[in-house]
């Protein structure tokens, strides 16, 4: 009897784990894409995306209405161009969409090089907003939303910093823009212009022709491509995503967070396949909130993930015209400058895990100081900024 009962208590406890097992396997085999579905819509999602730059280009440069010039004279002042980049990725939650969108423009020859650098740095302190807004799920656990707080506020610290330390530098010396410039001499030809902007012609400019002349609304025009951007990056980064970056993020603790090095090539990895810092930098956020890994051992990863970012703009910048090829350098430069200047200082590199520390220590004792953060960080000063300076 006692036998029995002994392998009967062994057995079906055996049995239930096996089950549970081959419940879970088939789940996987459910779950996991079709490698082949997966691989065509990456494509589509690409192809969409290139035409949505060449029907923004074409649009833009077709837009002769007086709200787009007094918006484009706006962005002569650099804080203005900054703010405005700042409180449209705010908006959109994609600096990827705002940055390509950006690079189209310039390609259009709507404003210049220079009055886009200080746009594209603020599209990357916008996109710190959603990791931000992701530490106030945790908000109703103080402890937890005293840690999810600090590593979100981490990423905008330190794309405050580099705009700090960068944007003087442009402003006086043109040391971003020139530098790219440079850059750009070797991926275009060689024959002198004056403008070069539209120096090449995509694949898809018959197709953009067409639609451009069908909507016949430059404006509307405008509209219809900055969605289909914004879609064709959402599409490009959930396909990718789900075939390459899911399985691997599981055991991201393990692997990732050992060593710095590793850590900001991880970040760099994982953005640049999923064409989107802010969804890596969300995903870090529970992780600290839980202590699965520590604030200062995310840091890397964050400025990786910055740097990541900047392959969007890269591949908006499909015309080889040295205007939309030198503004893709431009943000690559950018993130990657601040990178090494802050990492390759310690105490710069103590400086923002500390700040945001400290922000998330006071919001836990008022709560309220955190929305009003957000508030004015991403949308009343920007707003403010831009208003009373056009007026």
């Amino acid at each position: 009897m006692d036998s029995d009962y002994l392998n009967k208590s062994n057995i079906f406890p055996l049995n239930q784990h096996r089950a549970a097992d081959q419940m879970e396997s088939w789940d996987q085999e459910i779950k996991k894409p079709n490698p082949i579905q997966s691989y065509l819509l990456m494509l589509i999602a690409l192809l969409l995306f290139i035409f949505s730059i060449d029907m923004l280009t074409v649009s833009m440069r077709n837009l002769n209405s007086s709200v787009s010039e007094e918006l484009f004279s706006a962005t002569q002042n650099p804080f203005i161009s900054l703010f405005i980049g700042l409180l449209m990725t705010a908006l959109i939650q994609s600096s990827s969409t705002v940055t390509a969108s950006i690079v189209a423009v310039v390609a259009s020859g709507s404003i210049s090089l220079q009055q886009a650098v200080p746009m594209v740095m603020g599209a990357n302190i916008g996109t710190t907003l959603t990791s931000t807004l992701v530490s106030f799920s945790f908000i109703m656990k103080k402890k937890e939303f005293k840690r999810a707080l600090s590593a979100g506020i981490l990423h905008d610290v330190f794309n405050i910093f580099t705009v700090l330390l960068l944007l003087p530098l442009e402003l006086y010396f043109q040391i971003l823009s020139k530098s790219a410039v440079f850059l750009a001499g070797f991926f275009t030809s060689n024959e002198p212009s004056s403008n070069s902007y539209i120096t090449n012609t995509v694949f898809t400019r018959p197709l953009t022709e067409w639609v451009n002349d069908a909507i016949g609304i430059p404006f509307l025009t405008t509209l219809v491509a900055v969605f289909l951007v914004f879609a064709a990056i959402k599409l490009l980064a959930t396909s990718v995503y789900k075939t390459f970056v899911q399985d691997s993020f599981r055991d991201i603790n393990k692997i990732v967070f050992k060593k710095t090095g590793m850590a900001l090539i991880y970040g760099i990895f994982f953005t640049a396949a999923v064409q989107s810092s802010t969804v890596t930098t969300s995903l870090i956020v529970p992780l600290v909130a839980n202590r699965k890994v520590s604030l200062k051992k995310v840091f890397p990863f964050i400025i990786g993930a910055n740097i990541g970012t900047t392959i969007t703009a890269a591949i908006a910048a499909v015309y080889k015209s040295e205007a939309a090829i030198a503004l893709a350098i431009v943000h690559f430069l950018f993130n990657t400058i601040g990178a090494i200047v802050i990492l390759s200082i310690p105490p710069l590199r103590v400086l923002p895990v500390r700040l945001a520390l400290y922000m998330g220590k006071k919001s836990v004792k008022t709560r309220f100081l955190g929305f009003a953060y957000i508030l004015l960080t991403f949308f009343i000063i920007p707003f403010l900024l831009i208003y009373f300076s056009t007026n």
